[in-house]
């Protein structure tokens, strides 16, 4: 074998292997994302709300009572937008503490549109 034809043998060899790495892969989807919010109820003091948005969601005092103003003039307000295990879980963390406390704070969470 001449070395032209050897180096040829060893360029298709190559391409061989670059149409392997440059095949796209397919697209992955996004997993949904779900809001979490808190409901307005007539019991439940505005001080422990900021304090449950301060421990579970890592909001500043500010931040907190912002979204408390919010909850309780509106009715209910998106405290975060999580995956769904995360959103999940922050719900059940809000509703256990709050019954601990003995509040009817309610916590939902819904698929975001």
């Amino acid at each position: 074998m001449r070395l032209e034809e050897h180096m040829m043998a060893d360029k298709s060899d190559d391409d061989g292997q670059t149409d392997l790495l440059t095949k796209t892969k397919p697209k992955t989807k996004r997993p949904p994302l779900y809001k979490v919010l808190l409901l307005n109820d007539d019991f439940t003091p505005m001080e422990f709300v900021v304090h449950v948005l301060e421990r579970f969601f890592g909001l500043n005092h500010a931040q907190a009572f912002e979204i408390m103003l919010t909850v309780h003039k509106k009715g209910l307000a998106v405290v975060g937008v999580f995956s769904h295990e995360i959103a999940e879980t922050k719900v059940a963390q809000v509703m256990d503490f709050a019954r601990r406390h003995q509040h009817p704070l309610q916590c939902t969470m819904e698929k975001e549109e």
